[in-house]
C-alpha cells in the first residue's frame, strides 16, 4: 500500500485518541492530513516596532527578555508567570496562564523571540499581551499556517502531523502533470507545492503552490465528469423527429416565449443526430422549462420513442404528472407516475406497460432507477433539479436505455462557472425571457418586531381571498427541556399550534413538512391547490413543486438560515397569478454580511445575478443548500477568483480526453488514480 493511503496511526504522536480527533477534520490517511491545507497564515516576519503597536490589534512583535520571569498564583490558585520583553529602548509585558514551562525552561534573557498576540493596555497605560504564543525568533520569521482545529487538538499540534507526514511520504507522492504542463504553466512539481502550501517561507511561496494545486484540483474534477460524458457519447441514440413541435406549441393555451421557442429547437436540433443529446435547460423560477420539456417529450412520443422524467421528491413529481396530463390530454400520449408510493399492483401495471412501450412517458422519483423498471425503447432522459441526485444516480436514468438523449432541467439559476464544474459535459440551453403575466414580486426584509404588523397584513390578504405561506426552518418542536428557546419557537409544529389556536384562529391554517407521510403531504397541498387551506404553514418542502397561482405572499422565519438561492426558490412560489405578491423576510440576524444578503434580495429578482452571489458568499459545496449537489468541497478553488484557471484546465482536459478517453496511458496513471479517489469520495 501507498504510505499516502495508510491510516494517520503510522506518524509518530498519533495514536487512537489522535486519530479520532483528526477523523472529526475529515483526516482518516495520510493523505488526508497533506491536503488538509492551512484556511489562513500568520506573517511573523511582519513585525511591527514597539513605537507602533495598536491597542486592540493582534500582532507580532520582535525582543529580548528584560528580566527574569516572576511567578504568583491568583487566590483562586491560577499560575501567572509575567515576563517583559524589550526591543532595546521600550517595554512590552507579558502574560502566561498556567505555563509552567514559561518560567523553567522557555524563555532565555540571552535569547531573541517573536511574540504573537492582541495588544492591549494596562490601567497604567502600559503595553500588555496576554497569553501570546511564541518562537524564538531565529529561523521563524515566515508564514505560519493555521489550520481548523477541534477541541483537543490545536492547530500547532495538526502543524507538527503534517511536517511529520511530509516527511515521510514525500517520495511516494506522483506528479500527476507531465513536466511539459508544468513549464507551460510555470508551475511547481507537486511534492514541492505540497510542502510550501503548508510551509511556505513568504506570500510568493504560498502563491505558487496555491496556483498549482488549483489547477490540479479543477483538472481532476473536469477529467472525471467529461469522462461520464464521454461513456455516455459512445453510443448510438434513436433521431428523434422535430414533425410534432408546431402542432404541440400550438395547442397549448398560451403563447410560447422566443427562448423557450429556441430552446426546443436547439434540443431538437441535437436529437435528430444518433449521438445521444446532453443538454442543461436552465431558467429562473417560472420560465417555463417544463414547456420545453413536454415538446421535446411530444416528438419523441410521435417517433414512436419513450420517455422518462426524474424528479427529487414526490411532491414534485406528482405535480409534473398533472401537468403532463394537461399537456397531453386528447393526444393519445400516456404518462404515468412512479413513486416510492405506487402501491404494487399499480406498479406491476406501471412496469408491464413500460416493457411493452404500451407508456409514452414515466414521471416519478428514484424509483425510476430501480432495477425493475426496464423500458421497451427509452429515448429522451430528462432529469429536474439535477443538482439534488448525486453523482451515482446522474448516470443511472441514461442506462435504462440503449443511449438514450439527456435534457438536465434546473430551476435553480447557476452561475456560468459553476455549471461549467457541475454541468461541463453538457451543452447548455438558457431560458432568460419570462412568460406572460409573470410579475415582479416585492420583497421586504424585516426584524422579528415587525411581526403584529405582518400578521395584520396577511389577514389583510386572506380576507381578499388570496392564500400565503409561512415558511420556517424547523419540521418539529422539540421535547427536550434544555433545546433553546429560539429553536422551539421556530418550529413549523409550534407555529401551526401558537397561530391556528391564536391569531389566526378564525382562519383555515395547515401543516407541512418532509416528516410527514406522503399521504399526508398530498393530502395537505391537494387541499392548499383547492382553496380550501388558506395559510400553509411549512419548511422548505415547498421550495420546489407547489405551483397556486392565488398564493400571492411568503414570509419566511429566521431568513439568515436559508441560502440566497434558497431564499429566491422559495419567492418563486408566489407571483404565479394575477395579484400583486409579496416575499417578507423576516431576521434578527445583525451585522454587513446579513444586510448585504438581504440587501440583494431586496433590490432585484434576477435569479442569475443572485445565484452569482450566493457562490460568492457560500462556495459551491454549500451553494444548493444541504450539501446534495453531487460535487467535492474545493479545498482551495473559489471559483469566482479563480474562474481563469477553470477555462484553462477544462480545455486541458477535453485535450486529455481527446488524445485518452480512458486515461489508460502511463503517462496519465496518476490522474486516473486522483480521478478515481474523487469520484469514490461523491458517488
Amino acid at each position: 500500500m501507498n504510505v499516502l493511503d495508510s491510516d494517520v496511526k503510522i506518524l509518530k504522536n498519533v495514536g487512537e485518541r489522535r486519530a479520532s480527533l483528526l477523523r472529526k477534520l475529515g483526516v482518516v490517511t495520510v493523505r488526508d492530513l497533506i491536503y488538509d491545507f492551512p484556511f489562513r497564515y500568520e506573517d511573523w516576519g511582519a513585525t511591527v516596532p514597539f513605537t507602533e503597536l495598536t491597542p486592540g490589534q493582534t500582532q507580532c512583535i520582535r525582543g529580548n527578555i528584560a528580566y527574569r520571569p516572576s511567578e504568583a498564583r491568583t487566590p483562586g490558585g491560577l499560575l501567572l508567570t509575567k515576563a517583559t520583553v524589550t526591543d532595546g529602548l521600550r517595554y512590552v509585558f507579558l502574560i502566561f496562564f498556567n505555563n509552567p514551562y514559561v518560567y523553567k525552561d522557555l524563555l532565555d534573557e540571552d535569547e531573541e523571540y517573536l511574540f504573537y498576540g492582541k495588544v492591549e493596555l494596562d490601567r497604567d497605560g502600559r503595553f500588555v499581551m496576554r497569553a501570546p504564543r511564541m518562537l524564538k525568533a531565529a529561523g521563524n520569521d515566515r508564514l505560519h499556517p493555521v489550520y481548523h482545529a477541534v477541541t483537543g487538538l490545536n492547530s500547532k499540534a495538526i502543524e507538527s502531523l503534517v511536517k511529520n507526514a511530509l516527511d515521510l511520504s514525500c517520495g511516494a507522492i506522483a506528479d500527476p502533470l507531465p513536466e511539459e504542463t508544468r513549464t507551460k504553466y510555470a508551475l511547481p512539481p507537486l511534492a514541492e507545492a505540497l510542502r510550501k502550501i503548508h510551509f511556505p517561507k513568504d506570500a510568493s511561496d504560498a502563491a505558487a503552490a496555491r496556483r498549482r494545486l488549483i489547477y490540479d484540483e479543477l483538472l481532476v474534477l473536469q477529467l472525471g465528469i467529461l469522462s461520464e460524458g464521454r461513456k455516455a457519447d459512445q453510443g448510438s441514440a434513436t433521431p428523434i423527429k422535430p414533425d410534432a413541435l408546431a402542432a404541440f406549441w400550438e395547442k397549448l393555451p398560451f403563447t410560447p416565449t422566443g427562448a423557450q421557442v429556441r430552446a426546443a429547437n436547439e434540443c431538437l436540433s441535437d436529437m435528430a443526430s444518433t449521438r445521444p443529446m446532453r443538454r442543461l435547460l436552465q431558467g429562473d423560477v417560472g420560465s417555463g422549462k417544463t414547456a420545453v420539456a413536454a415538446a421535446l417529450i411530444a416528438c419523441a412520443a410521435d417517433s414512436g420513442c419513450q420517455s422518462a422524467l426524474m424528479a427529487p421528491t414526490e411532491i414534485l413529481a406528482a405535480q409534473h404528472y398533472r401537468t403532463f396530463q394537461k399537456f397531453f390530454e386528447g393526444t393519445g400520449v400516456t404518462v404515468r407516475l412512479l413513486t416510492g408510493s405506487t402501491k404494487a399492483k399499480e406498479r406491476r401495471e406501471i412496469l408491464e406497460g413500460l416493457a411493452s412501450g404500451e407508456v409514452d412517458l414515466l414521471i416519478g422519483t428514484h424509483a425510476v432507477i430501480t432495477d425493475q423498471v426496464v423500458f421497451k425503447n427509452l429515448a429522451l432522459a430528462v432529469t429536474d433539479e439535477q443538482h439534488r441526485f448525486g453523482v451515482a444516480q446522474r448516470g443511472a436514468l441514461s442506462g435504462k436505455g440503449k443511449s438514450p438523449h439527456v435534457l438536465v432541467m434546473s430551476a435553480t439559476p447557476i452561475p456560468r462557472t459553476l455549471s461549467l464544474i457541475v454541468y461541463g459535459d453538457l451543452a447548455i440551453s438558457v431560458l432568460d425571457e419570462k412568460p406572460a403575466g409573470r410579475q415582479e414580486i416585492d420583497t421586504f426584509a424585516v426584524t422579528p418586531d415587525f411581526h403584529e404588523r405582518i400578521y395584520a397584513f396577511l389577514k389583510k390578504q386572506l380576507d381578499a381571498g388570496r392564500q400565503a405561506y409561512i415558511v420556517c426552518p424547523l419540521a418539529e418542536e422539540t421535547e427536550d427541556e434544555d433545546e433553546d428557546e429560539k429553536e422551539r419557537r421556530l418550529s413549523a409544529e409550534k407555529y401551526m399550534k401558537d397561530l391556528s389556536s391564536g391569531v389566526f384562529k378564525d382562519y383555515r391554517t395547515a401543516l407541512l413538512h418532509g416528516k410527514m407521510k406522503p399521504k399526508e403531504k398530498d393530502a395537505v397541498m391537494a387541499d392548499f391547490v383547492a382553496g380550501g387551506v388558506q395559510l400553509l404553514i411549512c419548511t422548505i418542502v415547498v421550495e420546489v413543486g407547489v405551483d397556486v397561482p392565488n398564493a400571492n405572499v411568503m414570509v419566511i422565519e429566521n431568513a439568515e438560515r436559508f441560502g440566497l438561492s434558497q431564499l429566491h426558490q422559495l419567492r418563486g412560489r408566489v407571483g404565479r397569478g394575477s395579484e400583486k405578491s409579496y416575499c417578507i423576510l423576516i431576521s434578527d440576524a445583525g451585522g454587513d454580511a446579513a444586510k448585504e444578503r438581504f440587501g440583494i434580495m431586496t433590490e432585484t429578482n434576477d435569479g442569475f445575478k443572485i445565484a452569482e452571489k450566493d457562490l460568492e458568499l457560500r462556495g459551491p459545496g454549500d451553494f444548493f443548500g444541504a450539501r446534495q449537489s453531487g460535487l467535492p468541497d474545493l479545498r482551495l478553488s473559489n471559483l469566482m477568483t479563480d474562474s481563469r484557471v477553470l477555462y484553462t484546465a477544462q480545455r486541458d482536459a477535453k485535450a486529455i480526453i481527446e488524445k485518452d478517453p480512458a486515461l489508460t496511458h502511463p503517462d496519465h496513471a496518476a490522474l486516473k488514480a486522483a480521478v478515481g479517489r474523487l469520484f469514490a469520495e461523491i458517488s
